[in-house]
């Protein structure tokens, strides 16, 4: 049973840094792409960043400068490194990850079968 477990989260002030983790178990094999997406009240998850098995990465418009994703496949522990943050930022920040190949790691909901609970960020002006 695949089970990705966030942590990280917290209450921080504007232009502040956080780094979320996402630790995952339970599967005899490497998932192809992971990510991570956010939700913020009233709205929509959105896809923030996403990282394929050979290291190739896409992140969101409004986060590319600012937040890093990355992976350490030792510990198979996912990783957002968030940097400058804004009251904008303020979501509930999930984990997902899939076995499917894709040409490029993708940020759509749709395609990612497997989610974390979430761990809630929250930036203050």
């Amino acid at each position: 049973q695949v089970q990705l477990v966030e942590s990280g989260g917290g209450s921080v002030q504007a232009r502040g840094s956080l780094k979320l983790s996402c630790a995952a178990s339970g599967y005899t094999r490497s998932f192809y792409y992971m990510g991570w997406f956010r939700q913020a009240p009233g709205k929509e998850r959105e896809g923030v960043a996403a990282i394929a098995s050979d290291g190739v990465t896409r992140y969101a418009n409004s986060v590319k400068g600012r937040f890093t994703i990355s992976k350490d496949n030792g510990k198979d522990t996912l990783y957002l490194q968030m940097n400058d943050l804004k009251p904008e930022d303020t979501a509930m920040y999930y984990c997902a990850a899939d076995f499917r190949y894709s040409i490029v790691p993708p940020l759509v909901a749709g395609l990612f079968g497997y989610w974390g609970q979430g761990t809630q960020v929250t930036v203050s002006s």
